[in-house]
């Protein structure tokens, strides 16, 4: 366990099949040995503390807070911290949202055995690592327009079935302002209806179901 040759590794899942299969492919290395695993994110930024790991695999969606708040308070600690966001997610926002919170890469669940350890090595000695398929994710809405933080909650309000008025009302703001919205969040995503805007708002990441 205290092997300096050997890159000691957290991982952070909320499924414990998920941290079975991990943990079996770092038994695997030679050059690994997993230190720890967590549940959750609070748990998470625990165990960093606890283990000091030299790589951290974080899940993207877990129960008290997302793999990127986690990352973001961990290297708000522990600057020098490598993570790599791990998730079945490849929307273009989220993966944003991870490599500015500062992970080195984004990885998703159904990249290959040998890739995952490949990209922790990489991450392990200070590369960045952005799979070819994630970067694609990224180009393709290269210098678009985001949506707001309020744009983002009408979005949201739409989403569970909410029409104008009940928006207005839950926001504060009035029924025109809420059209206003609606309308800068169609062109944004180049959407036709409210419909078309949700399903784009959850595929690229910028909301949740």
């Amino acid at each position: 366990m205290s092997d300096p040759r050997r890159i000691r590794v957290l991982t952070v899942d909320d499924h414990p099949l998920m941290q079975e299969g991990l943990a079996a492919v770092i038994s695997q290395q030679q050059d690994m040995v997993l230190v720890g695993h967590a549940f959750n994110g609070v748990d998470a930024i625990g165990s960093f503390r606890t283990h000091k790991p030299d790589v951290t695999l974080m899940d993207l969606r877990l129960p008290d807070m997302s793999g990127v708040e986690a990352t973001a308070r961990i290297r708000s600690e522990f600057p020098e911290a490598r993570i790599i966001i791990f998730t079945t997610f490849a929307g273009d926002v989220e993966i944003r949202r991870a490599l500015d919170a500062g992970a080195r890469s984004y990885l998703l669940k159904s990249t290959r055995s040998k890739d995952i350890v490949r990209v922790i090595r990489e991450v392990h000695t200070g590369k960045m690592s952005v799979p070819p398929e994630i970067a694609v994710r990224l180009a393709e809405h290269y210098g678009d327009d985001g949506l707001t933080g309020r744009e983002i909650e009408v979005l949201r309000q739409i989403a569970a079935g909410d029409r104008n008025r009940d928006v207005a009302e839950k926001l504060s703001i009035s029924a025109d302002t809420v059209k206003a919205h609606i309308s800068n969040i169609m062109d944004k995503l180049s959407a036709k209806d409210r419909t078309q805007a949700v399903a784009i708002g959850v595929h690229r990441g910028f909301i949740q179901l």
